[in-house]
């Protein structure tokens, strides 16, 4: 199973600006003269084609939405740790990996495919490698997932490690000597170049450790500061506590959010989906009661929307608060190209196909 990309349709949606923002050539800067003469105030024809055809997949999906809304496939909605997901998909068996939970292995198809993608790629290379821990993702109905504050929009996902004792059951606490590093750098590798990865979660300890397994393995260090964060606080891989025993990896789902995004406002309006989410940073003396309040929302619903089972809120934590009323529309989601190595970058701009055997972005002395 490989990674799906989002589709012409989708692809499409995701350009949605065209039909909210008028023509793309009205949207010049201050700074740049207007061209002269007719072209100045009419599209191209592939533009204006490309129009019509946003117009109508929105117009598809809305009908949808009205008629038959599982047929719109996972919707990922909101944020990770404010929002929910509809139509969810649950991680299939497979030979290369064991899922430590099925009752929580819940996700996007987006999510499920870049995962798979991912561990197939490791079994590519290092062949005969030992079975993944699938953790958790998301609850079959979305929203608040036990002990998680996150994993609501089923684009997050915990993963387990490749040991040097073979294959395991549950995620198990790993130190340098206990990693089979070349596999997890494999893996970790293969979500940044052949997946919509948004971050990798794991313990700072863990980090060097991958990072010096990259470095001795010839990656260019300049993609990897990039990657880890050490140029700037937008690395993929970020430290995060407790997170000694698994990878908590979150991807960019196009298909899902942008979809989401377009029929959220006629799924809550017909009552298929529950209303939104915000979150509120909780000041000192203020009260459930008082949030409820100034939130036209009931006491009940901001304690399941947090997991609360007494009515203490702790001054300074941000909590999710159920509203009726929808935010504006922010517009299309724009998402971020891939964070690719020099090499593969020149590869992927270069023109014709390249071999299968320099697809996977490593070298003839990587695979010796």
């Amino acid at each position: 199973m490989k990674s799906r990309r989002p589709t012409t349709g989708t692809g499409l949606i995701a350009l949605l600006a065209f039909s909210f923002a008028g023509s793309p050539l009205a949207a010049d800067g201050p700074d740049t003269p207007p061209v002269a003469g007719p072209a100045a105030d009419l599209p191209s024809s592939a533009e204006a084609a490309e129009v019509e055809a946003i117009a109508h997949e929105t117009e598809v999906l809305l009908v949808a939405a009205q008629t038959d809304p599982r047929a719109l496939g996972p919707l990922s909605i909101g944020t990770p740790d404010a929002g929910l997901l509809l139509n969810p998909v649950p991680f299939p068996s497979g030979s290369f990996w064991t899922l430590r939970d099925p009752d929580e292995s819940w996700g996007t198809d987006e999510t499920i495919d870049a995962i798979v993608t991912a561990i197939e790629a490791v079994e590519a290379r290092y062949p005969g490698s030992p079975r993944l821990v699938i953790g958790d993702l998301s609850h079959p109905v979305g929203g608040r997932l036990n002990r998680h504050r996150s994993h609501q929009t089923g684009r997050d996902a915990d993963i387990g490690f490749y040991y040097q004792r073979g294959e395991v059951g549950s995620f198990l606490a790993a130190r340098k000597k206990d990693l089979d590093l070349p596999r997890t750098w494999a893996f970790v590798r293969a979500l940044v170049t052949e997946t919509d990865v948004e971050r990798i979660f794991v313990d700072r300890s863990l980090i060097s450790v991958l990072y010096a397994q990259a470095v001795g393995e010839g990656e260019d260090r300049g993609w990897l500061n990039d990657i880890f964060g050490r140029t700037s606080e937008k690395g993929i891989v970020q430290h995060e506590r407790r997170h000694k025993d698994h990878l908590h990896v979150r991807f960019f789902n196009p298909r899902a959010q942008e979809r989401g995004r377009i029929v959220y406002p006629v799924l809550v309006e017909m009552g298929a989906a529950p209303p939104p989410m915000v979150k509120h940073r909780v000041r000192r003396g203020e009260t459930l009661g008082a949030l409820a309040r100034r939130y036209g929302t009931s006491v009940s619903a901001i304690k399941a929307a947090n997991g609360l089972r007494g009515t203490r809120l702790r001054a300074g934590r941000t909590y999710t608060i159920p509203i009726r009323r929808m935010p504006p529309d922010g517009g299309p989601i724009v998402f971020p190209p891939r964070r690719l190595p020099p090499q593969q970058l020149a590869r992927a701009a270069a023109p014709g196909p390249s071999p299968d055997a320099e697809a996977e972005g490593f070298s003839a002395a990587d695979r010796r």
